[in-house]
């Protein structure tokens, strides 16, 4: 029996790059879709590359002619447009489509925690979630009118070695080295889930060609909650520093940088903690086991490796001097 085959559309990026090499380790035959070869996290030796421009429908269907996969993975998909024009090209040549959604999709604020993926979805903040949304309702009825193979992924917070899980990335991380004060939105108190990228592809991984999984969405996260304070606390002990962490409001934030607020009010700001039972029983024996302040080290460890991969977002660091100077 032949390995079943999987095509990642991304497959490079912060989750899809775990996923592919988490693919690869259980036998499946891989390809991967991309404009270029050159990326900061190479194809994994073993991958098939496919180049096309997946927003040029023509490049698209002329690197995917003739080819059928089991499994399609959509790492690039924002919203219903993205997603008919997927299927357009792919109707016919594939057993299972998988769209990767966001757990930011989920009520905003929620009304209850731990969040299960029969918790509603609403984002009145964060157009970015209400783009998966819309997604996510054309699959579900796709799936049910058209007997559409497919399922749906939302992932929380995941990270890599690669990834300070900051606005502003390692400028916070400069910031706290240098003795300034960090912008902590709100007041610090509020839960949160991080996810290593290695944990969520060895479920994502499982969900592939899988039966029970056709037509279910269905989060992945880790079961360790920590507040932002916390969070903070422990990238500053990878650093070897005390922080210095000053309070402020979400919408304070979003007064001087509408971006960065909406991030916040539309996902950050609130406790977001996840019952992950329906992945467990989907992929048994599955669970998370990287706890963040190894993810936090892994962070440091390959930022100071480097000098050079530390950059500094000037204008993120004249916010956090302007955010700091009102609310210290």
């Amino acid at each position: 029996m032949s390995a079943p085959s999987v095509l990642f559309l991304g497959g490079t990026g912060t989750i899809s790059s775990a996923c592919t090499q988490r693919a690869l380790e259980e036998g499946f035959e891989v390809a991967v879709l991309g404009r270029t070869a050159g990326t900061t996290r190479p194809v994994p030796d073993g991958c098939e590359l496919l180049t096309a421009d997946l927003d040029d429908a023509d490049s698209f269907r002329a690197a995917v002619t003739g080819r059928d996969f089991d499994v399609v993975a959509d790492f690039r998909a924002f919203g219903p447009d993205d997603v008919s024009a997927r299927l357009d090209v792919l109707r016919g040549q594939m057993g299972q489509y998988v769209f990767i959604s966001s757990a930011s999709a989920y009520q905003t604020p929620p009304v209850r925690v731990p969040v299960v993926e029969s918790t509603p979805l609403h984002n009145p903040f964060w157009s970015y979630s209400r783009g998966k949304i819309a997604a996510e309702d054309l699959l579900v009825r796709l799936h049910r009118e058209e007997g559409l193979g497919m399922t749906i992924v939302r992932p929380s917070h995941t990270y890599d070695h690669t990834s300070v899980p900051f606005d502003g990335g390692w400028t916070v991380v400069d910031r706290m080295r240098r003795g300034a004060e960090v912008v902590v939105h709100g007041d610090g108190t509020s839960l949160w889930t991080l996810t290593h990228a290695t944990d969520f592809a060895r479920a994502f991984v499982g969900l592939l060609a899988q039966p029970a999984a056709m037509g279910a969405s269905v989060h992945i996260t880790s079961d360790e909650w920590l507040s932002w304070n916390q969070v903070y606390e422990v990238v500053a002990a990878a650093a070897g520093v005390e922080p210095r962490l000053v309070h402020v409001p979400s919408d304070a934030v979003a007064r001087v940088d509408a971006d960065w607020g909406a991030a916040l009010l539309g996902d950050k700001a609130h406790s977001m903690v996840f019952d992950n039972s329906l992945v467990k029983a989907l992929v048994p024996g599955w669970t998370a086991t990287v706890p963040f302040a190894r993810g936090a080290r892994e962070i440091l460890d390959w930022f100071d490796a480097d000098p050079s991969r530390q950059q500094v977002d000037h204008r993120m660091d004249a916010l956090m001097d302007q955010l700091v100077a009102a609310h210290r």
